[in-house]
């Protein structure tokens, strides 16, 4: 089998002939302009160049699923198509501009027995393999794993990343009511730091804050995703796994929650209350916020400048969160229509090197894909 330092390098491609790629320039905002008509069924290849020249696009937060593996729960299939690789999703990637996809899954698994976790993970990170092996140059995939069972993860992981090619893991911000910087999961974090295996941390909302979070404005989304994010990572800050963990690459969607937000509150909570806290960590909890990555799902050009001046322009990367549509145009003409590379392209303050950077070269790096 490949190895994860291998796997998305070969150079055969799968996609030859299913979509054309678009010969227009782009202007100063990077939209496309001047693409000659394509064939019926065909979607042109929306190229990216930042300085007159092409760069090539990796989205970090782009979700899948497996057909058939909700099954082994006795649960129904997926009724959203579009988690299903195939065709339509790469004429939506071309459309988009986007030229490789990171793929994880959602964990819907925390609860279910060591039996079952086993056969349900093998099935994913099988069918993540071999999504990786029909598409080589658009897709490349994260582990997903069982982390109620922490040494079974822990094995997990390794067997994605060492036999089957992926490219580091997958995780949710919390395991039921545990948080993940719990004791009892630090087998899986050392396994993941021996193995240097980057962890995409995506959120499942905030269940405890259902009653408060009901109503209009989707909010159990729109809040409750990015606060779990920003209490699992401050709980891996407070908690020390990041001390014990210090070569831990993890990586954060929606912009890392809240935290980059207001991270600066983080540095005085223990020297204000002392009493709440068991010990001094190794740095500032501002100085591990910087050592984390995070996608760019932030929405305006003012939120990006921020998030880059808190954690700096090498550690965001795009993230669509495919195929869920905040980049689809809204029923509400007030909002802008939002586009994940425009927003990289379109924000003021950038340099060039930084676009490149945010717009695929720093998750090539993390995530070990040749562009």
């Amino acid at each position: 089998m490949p190895t994860r330092r291998h796997f998305i390098g070969r150079t055969a491609s799968a996609m030859a002939g299913m979509a054309l790629v678009g010969t227009g320039v782009r202007g100063a905002t990077g939209r496309p302009s001047g693409a000659p008509a394509q064939p019926a069924g065909a979607t042109a290849r929306r190229q990216v160049v930042v300085g007159g020249r092409r760069v090539r696009t990796v989205d970090v937060h782009a979700h899948c699923e497996i057909p058939g593996v909700r099954e082994l729960l006795g649960g129904s299939p997926s009724a959203n198509p579009a988690l299903t690789i195939g065709p339509d999703r790469i004429r939506a990637m071309d459309a988009a501009g986007i030229d490789v996809e990171v793929l994880s899954i959602n964990p819907f698994w925390y609860g279910v027995d060591r039996e079952v976790a086993a056969r349900l993970i093998r099935a994913q990170n099988e069918g993540l393999s071999e999504i990786c092996a029909t598409y080589p140059d658009r897709f490349a995939a994260l582990a997903t794993v069982a982390l109620q069972h922490p040494e079974l993860a822990a094995e997990q992981l390794e067997e994605g990343v060492t036999a089957l090619g992926l490219r580091g893991g997958s995780v949710g911000a919390a395991v039921g009511t545990e948080e993940l910087a719990s004791r009892r999961f630090d087998p899986f974090w050392a396994r993941a730091e021996e193995l240097d295996a980057p962890i995409f941390l995506h959120p499942q909302g905030v269940p405890e804050l259902a009653s408060r979070l009901q109503g209009n404005g989707f909010l159990g989304n729109v809040i409750g995703n990015p606060l779990a994010t920003t209490i699992a990572l401050s709980h891996l800050i407070f908690e020390g796994t990041l001390d014990r963990f210090p070569g831990l690459k993890l990586c954060a969607a929606h912009g890392g929650g809240y935290l980059p937000s207001y991270s600066d509150r983080s540095d005085y909570g223990c020297a204000t209350r002392p009493e709440q806290c068991t010990g001094p960590l190794a740095r500032r909890p501002t100085d591990y916020v910087k050592q984390l990555y995070v996608d760019a799902l932030v929405f305006t050009g003012d939120a990006l400048r921020h998030l880059v001046s808190v954690v700096g322009a090498n550690r965001i990367v795009i993230g669509t969160d495919y195929p869920y549509p905040w980049t689809a145009t809204p029923d509400d003409a007030r909002v802008p229509r939002f586009d994940v590379v425009d927003h990289v392209l379109d924000t003021p303050g950038l340099s060039d090197a930084d676009r490149v950077a945010i717009l695929g070269g720093n998750a090539a790096a993390l995530f070990d894909i040749p562009l």
